[in-house]
């Protein structure tokens, strides 16, 4: 267990660095017109409350190092995978939707809208890695499993998000949807494996006692399943591919699974 008053010390400055982050990324976004660097600076956001924690706790045991690295891989694989897939390309329909329906309050509605939500959520969900990183209890099994899910999770998710990039390069495969690799036992693997890495994590943060912060994958999952993730994005695909929707019908939409009979007219890769 650890000092109840550094953690909530190492929660308040996490926050407050959050939001700084919030800021100048919302500054940013009024000059380039574009509202989806938000996406850019969510990983961020989980790097500055790791890499806070890490100061206000330091030395770290096995266990906060272990988390540390792996927060830091998942938030610069994902930062980076996130801006190179969407440089060049402007922002992202979502935004624009909502800049559309907000008209000329959106330019200050979005700092509270997009960029201040993001920190705050982002702010919550970082709670097994403030109380991970701050724990002085000794490693248990239940550290083990639950750092092998969060590798599992940031490999799954990378495989994942490599096969569908893959797919979208080929000039033959436009306006198709993609069957193969992973993606042909999940709609969403990227998502999955997404889950799989916070679960993780909120599995060490309960080896340290406090099993409250599983509040966070689970939040976290919620976000994926029902807000910003697999219901949003396949409501927008099914509007503009069709063949999507026979995808549908065959694959799972998160757990991965087997497929299901039927025929598709999608193209399989």
């Amino acid at each position: 267990m650890h000092d109840i008053s550094s953690l909530w010390n190492s929660a308040a400055m996490a926050l407050a660095g959050m939001l700084v982050l919030t800021v100048m990324g919302w500054v940013c976004s009024l000059a380039r017109h574009d509202a989806s660097l938000a996406d850019r600076i969510w990983p961020l956001f989980f790097a500055l409350a790791a890499t806070t924690a890490t100061v206000v706790h330091l030395p770290l045991t096995t266990r906060g190092v272990c988390l540390l690295a792996l927060v830091t891989a998942w938030a610069l694989r994902l930062g980076v995978y996130i801006t190179w897939r969407n440089w060049g390309h402007g922002e992202d329909r979502r935004y624009v939707q909502m800049r559309e329906r907000h008209g000329k309050a959106f330019t200050w509605r979005s700092l509270y809208l997009v960029f201040g939500l993001q920190a705050v959520l982002a702010w919550v969900i970082s709670a097994p890695l403030l109380t991970g990183i701050a724990s002085r209890a000794p490693l248990t099994t239940v550290d083990m499993f639950g750092m092998a899910l969060a590798v599992f999770g940031i490999l799954f998710e990378t495989v994942a998000d490599a096969q569908l990039s893959t797919f979208k390069r080929d000039p033959a495969h436009r306006g198709q949807v993609m069957q193969g690799g992973l993606w042909a036992y999940s709609r969403h693997p990227n998502y999955f494996g997404e889950a799989c890495t916070w679960w993780g994590f909120g599995l060490v943060a309960c080896a340290t006692g406090y099993y409250w912060t599983l509040l966070s994958p689970l939040l976290m999952t919620v976000l994926l399943l029902r807000v910003s993730g697999v219901s949003l994005l396949e409501q927008d695909i099914t509007e503009r591919r069709p063949a999507y929707r026979e995808y549908m019908a065959r694959t799972n939409a998160f757990i991965p699974g087997p497929r299901r009979s039927g025929t598709s007219r999608g193209r399989s890769t």
